[in-house]
């Protein structure tokens, strides 16, 4: 067996379900709560938690995300300092979701992280090819500059906006890196 076999966790040191791993963490944390459900198709249901076990939780909770949080407020920073709002940033499931952006925060965006603009002699595009455009900047420097990918998809029904995906938080805190003036 070589070193790299004997580090991979066996089926035995997996847990079978959600709730399984829940009620590990809980309880490596010390909190005792009964924990139900979580098999493939049912939701996973902590019971009655003490107060004290509550606080608990809740500061274990507030402690893993803290530095993502962080990173999320430097990022949101350093974009307002380039004048580009991103009014959808959020924190969710543990990675940062930027959300919905207007096409000329997005091109901001793309230039700020290194795309050359089109040339000036160039016709303007249609409002629809305009954010098609800008997307595929943004996801081909996007890259560039962070070493990780980034959905983009222009919305259908509003023209002047795109959604862009959610990244981790080493992602967001490589591209705060890129955006320092």
């Amino acid at each position: 067996m070589n070193a790299p076999d004997a580090l991979a966790p066996t089926a035995a040191d997996r847990p079978a379900h959600a709730s399984d791993e829940l009620r590990a963490a809980l309880s490596e944390a010390g909190l005792h709560a009964p924990v139900t459900g979580g098999a493939a198709d049912t939701a996973v249901c902590i019971g009655p938690l003490a107060p004290a076990d509550a606080c608990q939780l809740a500061r274990l909770i507030r402690t893993g995300t803290k530095r993502t949080l962080k990173t999320a407020r430097a990022l949101r920073e350093i974009c307002a300092g380039h004048r580009i709002e991103l009014p959808g940033l959020r924190l969710r499931q543990g990675r940062i979701t930027l959300g919905p952006v207007r096409v000329e925060d997005a091109a901001r965006l793309a230039r700020v992280l290194g795309a050359v603009p089109p040339p000036a002699a160039r016709p303007a595009p249609p409002a629809g090819t305009d954010a098609a455009f800008v997307g595929a900047l943004l996801g081909r420097v996007f890259p560039e500059a962070t070493g990780s990918t980034l959905s983009v998809s222009v919305r259908e029904e509003a023209f002047g906006l795109l959604d862009l995906g959610a990244i981790d938080a080493r992602t967001a805190r490589r591209l705060v890196r890129a955006l320092r003036f």
